[in-house]
């Protein structure tokens, strides 16, 4: 059966391929995985786009997905020119759509964090199996997916995982001790109100991996990709293209390649993914 499937995606891939590039008007359509609801993906992603359109003399059509699993079904169709993705869509979308990672934040590494309420008993990720473990989706990387797969390789332990759609929601579901720990990563752990972050424990961090790169098909002709490479290079070096990226976020900016995430196709995360049907 995956075997098919992946015959299928790759047919998928081929034609999305053949039909994608810009839409006949100099205009390269540049997509972004759903990490915040439209109207805030918009004002983040638009003034960094109109910059890059003054850098290279492109045009950028900025087109948002409603969810996750519908962001999947158009990379794996090479509906996006460019397209900002996680870690592990990367992999995904280098296989079946021939993506290219051309920059990344090269300032801070991604990780998981495996957290329980502060006053539990549990204090190694060796003590939860059997135990209920909360997450926001499959394949949410480095709270999820990465995660999962250490537990099983690094620890022996099956869990029952619960998906609960959002990281905050992960961490309220740990507070209310709906479930016996949750995934998540230090970025939204952060982000919570004191109360909770200090009820909360981290039992365990993930290894750490390159973060979220844009890459581009590989029907974009190479002095586009180039191009629009250089300019969020040279965004990256002012202040103003400093505060912008930093709302995405990237924390500093430069080029990207394959090699960069070879090691998340050496981890085997295929075992755990749920693929887009």
């Amino acid at each position: 059966m995956h075997k098919w499937k992946a015959i299928i995606w790759t047919i998928l891939a081929a034609a999305g391929t053949a039909i994608a590039g810009n839409e006949g008007d100099g205009t390269y359509v540049i997509g972004v995985v759903p990490q915040f609801e439209a109207s805030k993906l918009h004002a983040v992603w638009r003034p960094i786009l109109d910059q890059v359109e003054l850098k290279t003399g492109y045009k950028f059509k900025l087109r948002g997905s409603p969810s996750i699993p519908e962001f999947e079904r158009e990379f794996i169709r090479g509906s996006f020119d460019f397209a900002y993705m996680n870690p592990y869509h990367l992999v995904m979308a280098n296989k079946l759509a021939g993506y290219i990672p051309i920059v990344r934040d090269r300032g801070r590494m991604l990780y998981g964090v495996l957290v329980v309420r502060k006053e539990s008993d549990i204090s190694s990720p060796s003590q939860l199996n059997g135990k209920s473990v909360a997450f926001p989706s499959p394949n949410a990387l480095g709270a999820s997916l990465q995660m999962r797969q250490e537990l099983h390789d690094k620890f022996g332990v099956k869990t029952t995982p619960v998906y609960v759609k959002t990281h905050d929601s992960v961490y309220l579901n740990v507070l209310l001790g709906e479930v016996d720990a949750g995934g998540g990563v230090q970025k939204t752990l952060n982000r919570q109100k004191p109360a909770y972050r200090d009820a909360l424990r981290v039992i365990y961090t993930t290894t750490k991996v390159n973060p979220h790169p844009i890459a581009a098909l590989p029907s974009v002709p190479q002095e586009v990709r180039d191009a629009v490479q250089q300019a969020f290079v040279d965004l990256g070096k002012t202040e103003e293209g400093k505060k912008l990226l930093a709302k995405i976020p990237m924390k500093e900016v430069g080029p990207a390649s394959v090699d960069d995430y070879q090691p998340l196709k050496e981890m085997g995360l295929e075992r755990f993914a749920v693929t887009t049907e």
